[in-house]
């Protein structure tokens, strides 16, 4: 196994994560961005506001992307597990 099919591996390795992580990352900000902007229009500063609308909404994110998450990383599975099978 050389050193560019390694780098080739851990390149794609790395680009799924970020592609499995991208939804749930993404729906985590933009509530907690909303919250955050609710919280200083009516100056009320409670810690668990901002955190049970993030938690809420990262599982609803979790059951829309599930399926696209764990394609991904079937596939990705896939690929290294064949390359580790032609390796000799």
């Amino acid at each position: 196994m050389s050193e560019s099919v390694v780098l080739d591996v851990f390149n794609e390795a790395l680009m799924t994560m970020l592609k499995v992580s991208l939804p749930v990352l993404l729906i985590a900000l933009v509530v907690g961005l909303i919250i955050s902007v609710l919280q200083a229009t009516t100056q009320i500063q409670e810690q668990t506001l901002s955190f049970v609308p993030k938690m809420i909404a990262v599982f609803v994110g979790l059951i829309i992307f599930g399926s696209y998450m764990l394609n991904l990383l079937l596939s990705f599975t896939q690929k290294v597990i064949l390359m580790i099978a032609e390796i000799q």
